[in-house]
């Protein structure tokens, strides 16, 4: 197998108390990680002031925040979360919820 291509699924693992999460790739660039909440879990509201981020729905469904604008996001949905703006997921539903996370820059 090679580093460069990955198949995102086989990385899913189940959570224990607190939240799966895997690194993929990291550089002072970009960071590439995977997060699997379990139902309940969640990823607190949080912002980075000079880091865009984004989320993307692998499996499952949750309730993500960026600003003042909460809903409820399935798989293939891509949530996007510019420098500075509040962010945050939360998994409301009765299922693992697994998603992408991407920040840029990163370091």
């Amino acid at each position: 197998m090679n580093d460069n291509f990955l198949t995102v699924t086989d990385f899913i693992r189940e959570p224990g108390e607190k939240s799966f999460k895997h690194t993929f790739f990291q550089s002072d660039r970009l960071l590439v990680g995977l997060n699997v909440l379990r139902p309940g879990q969640a990823q607190s509201i949080h912002e980075h002031s000079d880091q865009d981020k984004f989320y993307y729905v692998v499996e499952g469904a949750g309730r993500f925040t960026v600003d003042d604008t909460t809903q409820t996001c399935a798989a293939g949905d891509l949530i996007l979360a510019p420098a500075g703006a509040p962010h945050g997921v939360i998994n409301d539903s009765a299922a693992l919820l697994t998603f992408l996370t991407v920040i840029a820059p990163f370091g």
